[in-house]
């Protein structure tokens, strides 16, 4: 047997927790010495600590731990349990990346509004195109909505384009459209081929730009926005309007990415 300090030590909890959960009944130890009042626990009791400590950190509460414990739960119930909790988590953990992400890139755009970076910016024609396209809804253009479309959309298309025997020509092209409260999120990559039904994709002709304000991106997708607002500003300081036409166009990929911001103009 073993005194409530060294159980406490081995179960990996609080010498107080196991006087809390004597008290309610939940583990109670094997053995109180009558004139001490000694605490003494026994190996075989980690197994129903172990479940206790799982089941209290999946978010039941002790009243429901206990009520569990008591039904005999099985290892393999616990198991899975557990592993479900765990994808939970692990999704939590993700989006709140994500949100962090977002906050700090924020952050940098607010930091800016007082040092505005100087938009090396430039003002061209742009060519239509043929592209075959894969498009799906994000909820917002937050980049914890767009990111995890339009990474999910160019694998995909790449795919599809070549099991339909089509050489895509890069570089890849994002393009976005509004669709009622989300957004229509656009992965294309330039083709010669002409619409088929048979493709798992679509083929489309994005019109020609008359003038466009360009600049480059250097960097992850992440702080995008900061260039974007770079550009808007460049745009409205010289007297310019926007039109319904905004692409990304990848010329890197990888860790030295590059992408090129398109926007439509008009004076």
């Amino acid at each position: 047997m073993f005194t409530i300090g060294d159980f406490a030590r081995l179960g990996q909890v609080s010498v107080r927790m196991l006087r809390h959960y004597d008290a309610i009944g939940l583990l109670r130890p094997v053995d109180v010495d009558a004139s001490s009042g000694y605490r003494f626990y026994s190996a075989e009791q980690l197994r129903r600590l172990n479940r206790l400590v799982a089941l209290k950190d999946l978010g039941f509460s002790l009243q429901q731990v206990g009520e569990i414990l008591d039904d005999k739960v099985s290892a393999d119930e616990l198991r899975g349990m557990l592993r479900l909790r765990q994808g939970q988590l692990e999704a939590q953990i993700e989006a709140d990346m994500a949100r962090l992400a977002g906050v700090e890139s924020r952050l940098r755009m607010i930091d800016l509004e007082d040092f505005p970076r100087t938009a090396e910016v430039t003002v061209k024609p742009i060519p239509a195109v043929r592209v075959a396209e894969l498009s799906a809804l994000a909820a917002s253009y937050e980049g914890s909505a767009i990111g995890p479309v339009i990474q999910g959309l160019f694998p995909r298309l790449g795919e599809v384009v070549t099991a339909a025997g089509l050489e895509p020509a890069y570089p890849a092209i994002a393009y976005y459209t509004s669709a009622g409260s989300e957004v229509a999120v656009h992965a294309a990559v330039g083709v010669s081929a002409d619409p088929d039904p048979a493709f798992g994709f679509d083929v489309v002709d994005l019109p020609a730009i008359d003038s466009a304000a360009t600049m480059l991106h250097h960097g992850q997708m992440e702080d995008i926005g900061e260039s974007f607002q770079a550009l808007a500003r460049w745009i409205d300081h010289n007297g310019h309007r926007t039109l319904d036409f905004a692409r990304e166009v990848y010329l890197e990929c990888g860790e030295a990415m590059i992408t090129e911001l398109q926007v439509a103009i008009a004076s």
